[in-house]
């Protein structure tokens, strides 16, 4: 089979052939459709996560996978509902299962044993992939268009598990203003959700690309900042001018950037809350003496769980969601990941296999 293979960090992958796995008793083949193209995995090529998750080499990357069955081990049951032409999307939080994170449904968070396919197992940037049984998922409401299922399982899963806290914490809802600051691929689906799950709040993007704000206005944006170069007090002239106010009550930050993380607590209103669920810098620093005095909270949300999974998968199937993608060829992979580095992407890249 094709695989893209990385054999030491800041060098190309390399394209070629392999044996196809052989799947051990408790896991699943699956023909890779379609393979997401994440930011985070030009970030593993160069080094970034060089210490959380330390890879072997040779490894294949890729954590976004929708596919078909090809065959099944000989210890999965038939109780597991998977047969062979099914479509399967990959849950890519793979926990040992003996961790308390694990135990409460948060495989991701696993601190046992646990990875993330990609990140060490191998992943999706090949022909065929060996899948635990119980990290598939069969896709609901009949065949979907596998570049749009193989984003979901981050870019489409990230924002919602984002959006979702936001909302638990009561900071959406009629009178409420909740910015979604960076409209790359995790922002074009965190719009929507925040327009789904946010109870009638006014829904403002923030981009430093005019033509990633227009993605996010089709996705349902009730306004759009583009912030390159305004000062903090510029970015609050903008709202006040959108919305009557100077201030919002919460901040899903899919960028990840010191820079949007601290304009972020410039524009927050008191008991406002930022949640992020980009990487891009290492640190940040947020003003303690504001924090306390008037009641922010900054919370970290990692990915999502298998459940929150299955509500995005029926979200897609019930047509309630909106795909910006682009599919490229697996021959194109490294320049690809290239444009990603340079934020040349609108929306999602997804290698379409034949």
């Amino acid at each position: 089979m094709r695989a893209a293979r990385m054999y030491g960090y800041h060098e190309p992958l390399r394209l070629e052939e392999i044996p196809v796995p052989t799947p051990e008793p408790d896991e699943v083949l699956v023909k890779v459709s379609a393979a997401g193209m994440c930011r985070s995995d030009y970030q593993l090529i160069e080094g970034y996560f060089e210490q959380a998750a330390p890879l072997e080499f040779p490894a294949v990357p890729g954590h976004e996978v929708a596919g078909r069955v090809a065959a099944t081990g000989s210890a999965v049951p038939r109780s597991a509902g998977l047969s062979e032409g099914d479509q399967v999307v990959v849950n890519p939080g793979w926990g040992d299962g003996t961790c308390r994170q694990c135990h409460e449904g948060n495989e991701q968070l696993c601190t046992g044993s646990g990875g993330w396919i990609g990140f060490g197992p191998p992943g999706g940037f090949a022909d065929y992939v060996a899948v635990p049984r119980r990290h598939l998922i069969r896709v609901p409401g009949g065949d979907q268009k596998a570049e749009h299922l193989a984003p979901l399982t981050d870019a489409g899963l990230t924002p919602y598990r984002g959006v979702k806290k936001l909302r638990a914490g009561g900071k959406l809802g009629p009178g409420r203003t909740v910015v979604v600051a960076g409209i790359g691929g995790l922002g074009s689906y965190a719009v929507q959700y925040a327009k789904l799950l946010g109870g009638g709040a006014t829904v403002v993007a923030f981009s430093r690309t005019d033509e990633k704000l227009a993605l996010a206005r089709r996705n349902g944006a009730d306004h759009t900042v583009n912030t390159r170069d305004l000062k903090p007090g510029q970015v609050q002239d903008e709202l006040e001018a959108l919305t009557g106010r100077r201030t919002v009550d919460a901040i899903l930050d899919c960028a990840g950037a010191p820079a949007s993380i601290t304009l972020d607590f410039e524009i927050l209103a008191a008991e406002g809350v930022v949640v992020s669920v980009g990487l891009m810098g290492t640190k940040v620093e947020v003003p303690l003496n504001v924090i306390v005095g008037t009641e922010l909270s900054y919370f970290g949300s990692f990915w999502g769980n298998y459940n929150d999974l299955t509500e995005v998968l029926a979200l897609a199937a019930a047509g309630r969601i909106q795909h910006s993608v682009t599919t490229v060829t697996f021959e194109d992979i490294n320049d690809n990941l290239q444009a990603l580095a340079r934020g040349d992407v609108v929306g999602r890249q997804a290698i379409v296999f034949a």
